[in-house]
C-alpha cells in the first residue's frame, strides 16, 4: 500500500448503497498485474519489467453482491460476490473504494463456486481416502465442461 485514504465518512449503510451500483453489467479495468495481453505480452510481465501499462475497460457481469460483515471501527467489510467469468475481484474492490471516495483492497479471497463445482460439494484432502474407500471414484466424478 502506498496511499492513505479518508474513511471517517464510510458507514455500513453507505457501503450497502454503494454495492448496488455494481450489480449487472459493468465496465471494469483489469489490474495491471494480470494475464491480459498488451500487444502480445502479458500485462504482468510488462509491469515487472518496469513498463507502465494502460488497460482498456471490459464489460463484466456481477449477478449478486452482498455485504456479509462490516466493522465500523476498523472500516473493514466482507462481501459475497456472484459474478460472470472474467470479473477481477481485486478490481471490483478497487472500484468500490473509489465509489466510496476512498480506497479498498483485498485481504482475503475465497472462490466458493466455479461453473457447476461448488465448495459445499467438495471433499477435503483429510477425508478423501475415507470417501474413496466408501464408493467407486468413477461413480462420483463430474466431467468438466
Amino acid at each position: 500500500m502506498n496511499h492513505t485514504y479518508p474513511t471517517k465518512h464510510i458507514t455500513r449503510q453507505l457501503v450497502e448503497e454503494t454495492l448496488k451500483q455494481f450489480v449487472g453489467e459493468i465496465q471494469q479495468v483489469p489490474p495491471t498485474y494480470s494475464a491480459v495481453k498488451v500487444n502480445g505480452d502479458r500485462s504482468y510481465a510488462l509491469r515487472r519489467a518496469g513498463e507502465e501499462v494502460q488497460l482498456k475497460p471490459k464489460t463484466v457481469r456481477v449477478d449478486e453482491i452482498e455485504l456479509t460483515d462490516y466493522n465500523d471501527e476498523e472500516k473493514t467489510a466482507s462481501i459475497r460476490v456472484a459474478c460472470g467469468k472474467g470479473t477481477y475481484i481485486r478490481s471490483l474492490a478497487r472500484d468500490i473504494g473509489r465509489a466510496l471516495d476512498s480506497g479498498a483492497y483485498l485481504t482475503a479471497l475465497r472462490r466458493t463456486k466455479a461453473g457447476s463445482f461448488a465448495v459445499e460439494n467438495c471433499i477435503s484432502f483429510d477425508h478423501f481416502q475415507e470417501w474413496l474407500d466408501e464408493q467407486p471414484l468413477e461413480d462420483s466424478l463430474q466431467p468438466s465442461k
